[in-house]
């Protein structure tokens, strides 16, 4: 196994975690609060630094970006960004309903990005 690809994998394993951390949390809780936007970012931060490295790692980046799990995976990183910019105004402007609502769709970014996770484990695996 390639040192990249071992970074890369923990780069996405770590999104894996600091993301689910942050959605769970915030779920749990029912207001969202600055920790869960702290792990927002840095859900997105390692998922777009593994996708990075994936990516250089495939042959020929067209390929990877016309497959499902390119097209899913440019999809959940889109919306891990709207949804961490979101939470973050949200925070900075101190919108207390919003902080009281922001969890439904949080549960939705986080269902629609463990899609090319799962996708990416399986191709993996195989």
């Amino acid at each position: 196994m390639s040192p990249t690809l071992v970074k890369a994998i923990t780069a996405i394993t770590l999104a894996l975690v600091f993301y689910t951390l942050g959605v769970w949390k915030e779920h749990r809780e029912k207001v969202l609060r600055p920790i869960h936007v702290v792990f927002f970012w840095l859900g997105f931060c390692a998922d777009s630094a593994g996708t990075g490295l994936m990516a250089s790692l495939s042959s020929g980046n067209e390929g990877f970006l016309a497959s499902l799990h390119g097209i899913t995976g440019i999809i959940a990183i889109v919306l891990m960004l709207v949804h961490a910019i979101w939470a973050t105004a949200v925070i900075v402007l101190k919108d207390k309903e919003g902080a009281k609502t922001f969890h439904k769709y949080s549960m939705a970014v986080w269902r629609i990005w463990l899609i090319p996770f799962v996708i990416g484990m399986v191709m993996g695996m195989i």
